[in-house]
């Protein structure tokens, strides 16, 4: 039987970066390099070791803390969980042929951000109009007290990524809605999950990014394009440098 067409574009997929890395950690662990519950290198180190960024190592562990292969423990490391060589070697004989699509690189999608979001905001300005839902999407964060209770992250988690989509709404244009839409996917998959709870966890740097929302939105309601386009490249400037690290 031929291929199909879905086949051929899967096969043949470029790996991202943060995918690379993380099945090179995958192979020494498999081939004991990486000892079970021993320690990885840092992320500096695996960086130099693999001639990548450190965003990349960080996704790379981010995704492998996902499929629970190691555990990252706050200022000691990342350790190689104890069962993973095993579950590693029992996944390549389960004679499973499932495929599950990569969640995007967060860099990339902050990236991809960082061009469409300023412009959107700039678009949201020229008409000046308030917006309920963004409202209530400001309110609910600056709510958030507790960012270690789990209910609470995730209220912030979803606040924050649907008003971001809200601010396409907000230009009146469709088509910026239909993108906006699918950057609001990426950041409610778990690797953007995972990487932005690692990142922004401090009840301080919450309370800043709230602010930081409030002064985009107020901007674009009182028509001021320009400082809109700036506060809302500010912002993403902070959330890469929290979350991905150069």
């Amino acid at each position: 039987m031929s291929a199909t067409r879905q086949d051929f574009e899967t096969n043949f997929r470029p790996l991202q970066i943060y995918e690379q890395v993380e099945e090179k950690i995958k192979e020494e662990i498999r081939t004991g390099r990486f000892a079970a519950e021993s320690r990885l290198p840092s992320e500096r180190e695996l960086a130099a070791l693999y001639g990548v960024g450190r965003p990349a190592v960080r996704e790379a562990i981010g995704a492998l803390q996902n499929e629970g292969l190691v555990v990252t423990k706050r200022n000691s490391g990342t350790y190689v969980a104890p069962s993973a060589s095993e579950f590693l070697t029992d996944g390549e004989h389960s004679g499973s042929t499932e495929e599950t699509v990569p969640d995007f690189s967060p860099t990339g999608t902050l990236e991809t951000r960082f061009i469409l979001e300023p412009a959107i905001a700039r678009r949201a300005a020229a008409r000046g109009k308030r917006d309920r839902l963004a409202e209530q999407y400001l309110d609910e964060m600056e709510t958030v007290i507790d960012i270690t209770n789990p209910e609470q992250r995730a209220l912030w988690n979803n606040s924050d990524r649907l008003f971001h989509r809200q601010l396409a709404v907000m230009t009146g244009d469709a088509l910026l809605v239909k993108i906006a839409d699918e950057v609001a996917k990426t950041m409610d998959q778990p690797l953007w999950k995972r990487l932005k709870d690692d990142g922004i966890y401090d009840p301080m740097r919450i309370r800043l990014y709230a602010s930081e929302h409030r002064l985009i939105y107020e901007s674009i309601v009182s028509g001021d394009a320009d400082a809109a386009g700036f506060y809302v490249e500010q912002h993403i400037k902070r959330v890469r440098r929290d979350i991905a690290p150069k």
